[in-house]
């Protein structure tokens, strides 16, 4: 694929991902992290991901200041910058190939559990945010996805939905900046290897398509449910989880 295409993909993927999480609280991650891991493998495509966490939980938090629960962002988001230092640790011991099965293994094993769902029993105090925002940091660090443990918190804490979607964007911010700072500081990710896009061209490109984005899930949110976001957003990561499985396989069986 030429650099055009790869940049086209990367782009298309960040506006779907940035509008269903503009509508439903999530969908950035669960989008582009398996799409990236196929198209340039999953060391750097889950570092691109988190970049873009970065920027989208940024710009959508100034969209939705007035419904932050602030509290609640240091109970779950700060406890997340310690998840992410064994997480970018691992990243640094496993071959591209076992990093995209290990990706696609927690997408898809993270979706099944958000589904299937059952009525989980209440656990409201500060012990389950620390361990959501510790096991959230982690999952973002090696996967990209953080949004169904965050799921499963806002379940068992009885966090509402309107709450829980403004809050998620600080802390997604500070999930993929703590991913960044600490993969790059522990050189987990090859960023001088086969780089098919240059960085300095694609992190603009990125901002520019969040931004369009969020105006896009802006409009979107008046015809479209969070809960029909959710389900989109679940749905295209499965199938780049499946396709992101597929690559890791064929790497480590070729390997």
């Amino acid at each position: 694929m030429s650099v055009l295409g790869i940049s086209a993909v990367i782009a298309t993927a960040v506006l779907v991902g940035t509008v269903l999480q503009r509508i439903s609280g999530s969908g950035v991650g669960l989008v582009v992290a398996p799409v990236l891991t196929i198209i340039i493998g999953p060391g750097l495509g889950v570092l691109i991901t988190n970049m873009t966490t970065m920027v989208s939980g940024f710009l959508i938090m100034l969209a939705v200041l007035p419904r932050i629960d602030w509290r609640r962002y240091r109970r779950v988001g700060l406890p997340a910058v310690l998840g992410a230092v064994p997480g970018a640790w691992l990243v640094g011991q496993l071959s591209a190939g076992w990093l995209a099965i290990i990706l696609a293994g927690l997408v898809l094993c993270a979706l099944a559990l958000t589904i299937g769902l059952p009525k989980l029993p209440q656990w409201t105090g500060r012990t389950s945010g620390i361990i959501a925002g510790t096991l959230g940091g982690f999952f973002n660090t090696t996967s990209g996805v953080a949004a169904p443990v965050m799921v499963v918190y806002s379940r068992v804490s009885a966090w509402g939905p309107s709450s829980f979607a403004a809050t998620m964007q600080p802390i997604f911010l500070t999930m993929g900046a703590a991913s960044v700072v600490t993969k790059l500081a522990m050189g987990s990710v090859d960023t001088d290897g086969h780089v098919p896009v240059d960085l300095w061209v694609l992190f603009p490109l990125v901002v520019v398509t969040v931004l369009v984005g969020i105006g896009a899930g802006g409009l979107l949110a008046k015809v479209v449910t969070p809960t029909g976001a959710r389900r989109l957003a679940m749905t295209l990561a499965t199938l780049g989880a499946v396709g992101a499985l597929i690559r890791g396989v064929l790497e480590v069986a070729g390997g």
